[in-house]
Parts: C-alpha cells; sequence; structure tokens
C-alpha cells in the first residue's frame, strides 16, 4: 500500500500541498489536464517554478487567478462540482470538503449553511487547491494519508471581515481532535484550506510511519520565515493489510506515584478506560529513598492524550506525567459467532502475515456462559475455541 506522510515544517496551505505533490513527481501537465475538468475556462492557469528556502529547494506553484471573483456560497460551489467532468468520487470528496468549510463558517459568524458566504474559502484558487490535493495524492497512486502534528503561529491576517487573530477561528474549528503545537512566528502557518485538506484526508497525526521510503517532494509557501518554509512529503510503501499487521502512531503516557491508596489507582484505572485508553497497566516500582511505588501506564490514541493526563492528573496524586509517540502493529480481525453447548461465543479471528488465522473467544461471553451452568470458565473457552477451529455452527 502506497502511503504519504506530510512533514509540516512550517504548516501547511493548499499550494504548499499542491507544491509538494508536484516536487514529488506529479507531472504539472496531467494536473492541468484534469483541472480542467472544472470546466473554468480561462478562470485561471498554474504557474510551478523552483525556489529556494533557507537552502532548501522546493517546488512553488501559484494559482493565478483572471477573473476574480470574491468567494462563493455552497450551492454554486456544488454546482460547479457537480456540472464538471470530474469523476464521481472526486466530486464527492471535493463536496464534502466545502460542505466542512461552510458549516464552520456557518457556527463562527451564527448563520444557516446555505446563507454563509465563504469569501476567500470559495474562490477559483481554492477551488483549484482542493480539487488538485485530490487528483494529486490520486495521480502519485496514494491509498492512505498522514501527517506531522501542526505549528500554529500567532498575530493577525486580514480577511474580508477585518483583522482576525491567528490562528484563524475556522482553522482552529477544522482541526478539532488534531494534534496541533505552538510557534513563536508571528505568521499564519497553517490556512484553513490547508486545515480542511489534511484534517478531511489523513487518517493519523504524529511521528512518520514505518514504511519504504519511495520518494519526497518540497512545496513552498510564499513569504520567507526564520525557518525553511516549505511542507516535505515522503512517499513510501507498506505491505498489503492482508501480508502484515497494520502500523499505527499511538501516544503511551507514564507516571510514578508512591501515595496513592490502591482503591484510587483503581478507580483511576476505570475511568482512563471508560475515557477513551487502549490500555492501562500498573507495574511495581522502587522509587527514591527506596520507596515502593508503582508506574502507571495509559496507551491511548493522540486524539485523547489531553483528556486522559488530564484524568491522571485529578485522580492520582501524581504532579508530572511523560508522554511518548510509540507505534503498534495490530494483526488484520474480525469476530465470529459460534454456538456451543453452552451457548453462542464471540470469537476474535486474526489473519497473520503468512496467511494462518488464529482464534480468541471473547472472555465476557464465556464468563456469562460459565456462570450460567455452573461450570468452569476454562471448559466454555476450550469448547469455543474447538467449535470455531472445527467450523461448527456459527451464526
Amino acid at each position: 500500500m502506497k502511503i504519504a506522510y506530510f512533514d509540516c515544517i512550517a504548516g501547511a496551505s493548499g499550494d504548499m500541498l499542491l507544491g509538494a505533490l508536484l516536487d514529488a513527481g506529479l507531472p504539472l501537465k496531467s494536473l492541468q489536464e484534469q483541472l480542467a475538468a472544472l470546466n473554468l475556462g480561462s478562470e485561471f492557469e498554474l504557474k510551478a517554478y523552483r525556489v529556494s528556502k533557507n537552502g532548501f529547494t522546493a517546488t512553488k506553484l501559484d494559482v493565478i487567478v483572471h477573473e476574480p471573483q470574491h468567494g462563493r456560497h455552497l450551492a454554486e460551489i456544488e454546482a460547479i462540482l457537480h456540472a464538471s467532468s470530474l469523476p464521481e468520487h472526486i466530486q464527492a470528496k471535493a463536496s464534502g470538503i466545502f460542505r466542512r468549510l461552510a458549516e464552520v463558517e456557518a457556527g463562527i459568524h451564527g448563520q444557516p449553511v446555505e446563507q454563509v458566504h465563504l469569501h476567500e474559502l470559495g474562490g477559483v484558487d481554492t477551488m483549484v487547491d482542493v480539487v488538485g490535493t485530490l487528483l494529486g495524492l490520486e495521480g502519485l497512486g496514494v491509498e492512505q494519508v498522514y501527517a506531522s502534528p501542526l505549528p500554529l503561529g500567532r498575530g493577525f491576517v486580514k480577511g474580508a471581515h477585518g483583522q482576525i487573530p491567528l490562528p484563524a477561528p475556522a482553522t482552529i474549528a477544522l482541526l478539532k481532535d488534531v494534534p496541533v503545537r505552538g510557534s513563536e512566528i508571528e505568521m499564519e502557518l497553517v490556512t484553513p484550506t490547508g486545515a480542511v485538506l489534511l484534517s478531511t484526508l489523513c487518517v493519523g497525526f504524529g511521528p512518520i510511519p514505518a514504511m519504504t521510503l519511495t520518494g519526497q517532494g518540497y512545496g513552498a509557501g510564499g513569504r520567507d520565515l526564520p525557518i525553511p518554509n516549505v511542507l516535505r512529503l515522503l512517499l513510501g510503501q507498506q505491505p498489503d493489510a492482508r501480508q502484515a499487521p497494520s502500523i499505527e502512531s499511538l501516544v503511551l503516557l507514564e507516571t510514578n506515584v508512591d501515595d496513592n491508596n490502591a482503591e484510587i489507582n483503581g478507580y483511576a484505572m476505570e475511568k482512563l478506560l471508560a475515557a477513551g485508553a487502549l490500555d492501562v497497566f500498573f507495574t511495581s516500582i522502587q522509587m527514591k529513598k527506596n520507596r515502593p511505588a508503582v508506574l502507571i501506564t495509559v496507551l491511548c490514541r493522540p486524539a485523547e492524550t489531553d483528556a486522559l493526563e488530564m484524568i491522571l492528573f485529578c485522580e492520582t496524586s501524581t504532579l508530572g506525567v511523560r508522554r511518548q509517540s510509540v507505534e503498534r502493529r495490530c494483526l488484520e480481525r474480525t469476530s465470529e459467532n459460534v454456538v456451543t453447548p453452552y451457548g453462542p461465543v464471540r470469537v476474535k479471528v486474526a489473519l497473520l502475515p503468512d496467511g494462518s488465522i488464529k482464534r480468541a473467544p471473547e472472555y465476557e461471553d464465556c464468563k456469562q456462559a460459565a456462570k450460567a451452568h455452573n461450570i468452569p470458565l476454562r471448559a466454555v473457552y476450550e469448547a469455543a475455541l474447538g467449535y470455531a477451529q472445527n467450523g461448527g455452527d456459527k451464526n
């Protein structure tokens, strides 16, 4: 499976995304020909050229609009997309992205979605950025998209309604549940177009995922910054999901406590699991002055990190939590029901890289059956596993 990783060194914008795709090998002529399907005539043209940003050579893409129009309503944009000769799945994806933009703007200005005027976000250049990025990823054969956490600058930018504080309200709304970090640079680093594209297309945010690197590209921003104003694109190959375990980026939280009541630790574990932790476990350790203590470890997805840290701070005596990015490899899995003499039991079925299968009955189902029939848990477990392996009745 071919994947793309956008390393947002200096943020992200629509033209930076397109520039990186072109720099990574997307033919400009092919992109121009496909964008002609928008049927916008001579309203725009693309100009791509090489620039240097703090020593980094990158591709700068300019969308030159010949007949500027100050935005459109969502219905107008959707009409252009549906009247185009773009592939239907590209039309649908682009329409969904612009609807997200309209919904965010409607929430900010307190208007119905249908009445929102998208100003800069409804212009020809934004349409080209959105549709072009979708076409570019498909043209490079990318099946999954990932990105680094996004840096957010401060300051102000001029918009249709006057001075807007950065990060722009639309950008903030679009990046809900996306990992971000602050930057000392007083300039817009992530535009609403960059935010909506990455938050919609990416299946994960975090460190570079494991892959065999096959290509790279650099897309340049328009301004000169104290850091290289580029967006780096890494292209790579991952084994097919049916050939190797999938890899996902997770966060590991850890904290040492030596003055918690054991009951409090147990309650904290329940709250962490209920709030979305993938795993929680305790390890006995020795701290300074030979005090016995407990290491609390929490595994979670990046989006749950802050909420789970807050639970650790509120429900335990800790004053600090360590966090680190980790990768988890998971086997492809499904679930099946098998009918045993003790009733139906769900069984997890996992596919190994060599094509073989391993099964594991669900504990809760086995426990309920064991209690209902007053038999050992092991007996239900072995029966469920035997029926599953021998192709017994399934429902």
